[in-house]
């Protein structure tokens, strides 16, 4: 069972990383975490960065801002190169090759999701899901059908069908790239929670 852990999602505006960032803390809400969910863009409503972080704990959050990240999805180079100093020894780099052609040392998963995407679906926006599906096969999080079920809360009804193949396809192509790399699956986060600066208690002077 984790008990807590970081999680950022990176990229460029309208990669639909808020989306992926909702559904992972729907997920997480109903296996009963404490969860939170931030989320900052740069000033273009549409290729500017996007950047969404998420902090699930059995415990009380005390800091809500993610200082070592247990994962990180990289949509692009420029959140692949600023954000992968920032994932703790042993944490996970996932990475759309599409867009990322520098990988970080580590342990880096690269698929072409967004050239996936266009290719199977004919609609780059289906990368998220693809994503998510990918992050879901490599680490236990969440239960499969807890997945599922956040997929279905957060997408609209009209949407869910297409999402959720998506979803699926990316499941599958992450246990593919397991295989192929021959790693351990799935990858298990095992850390209490960092007591941030300013609530550690200091000795008393004098």
């Amino acid at each position: 069972m984790i008990r807590y852990a970081e999680m950022r999602l990176s990229g460029s505006g309208g990669q639909g990383l808020g989306l992926a960032g909702r559904i992972i803390a729907e997920a997480a809400i109903t296996e009963d975490y404490n969860v939170c969910q931030t989320q900052s863009y740069g000033p273009e409503a549409r290729g500017g960065s996007s950047r969404t972080d998420i902090i699930i704990s059995r415990d009380e959050i005390l800091f809500p801002n993610c200082r070592e990240l247990d994962l990180l999805l990289a949509m692009n180079q420029e959140s692949c190169s600023m954000y992968s100093s920032s994932v703790k020894d042993g944490g996970l780099i996932v990475v759309d090759s599409t867009f990322v052609d520098q990988l970080p040392a580590g342990n880096v998963y690269a698929l072409a999701l967004t050239t996936e995407a266009v290719s199977r679906f004919g609609n780059a926006l289906m990368a998220n899901m693809l994503a998510l599906g990918m992050v879901s096969s490599l680490v236990s999080f969440f239960k499969p059908e807890t997945w599922r079920k956040a997929v279905g809360v957060m997408v609209p009804a009209r949407f869910y069908d297409v999402n959720l193949k998506a979803f699926d396809l990316g499941v599958e192509m992450g246990g593919e790239l397991v295989k192929d790399h021959a790693v351990r699956k799935p990858v298990a986060f095992d850390r209490k929670q960092p007591v941030p600066e300013c609530l550690r208690r200091r000795p008393k002077q004098g």
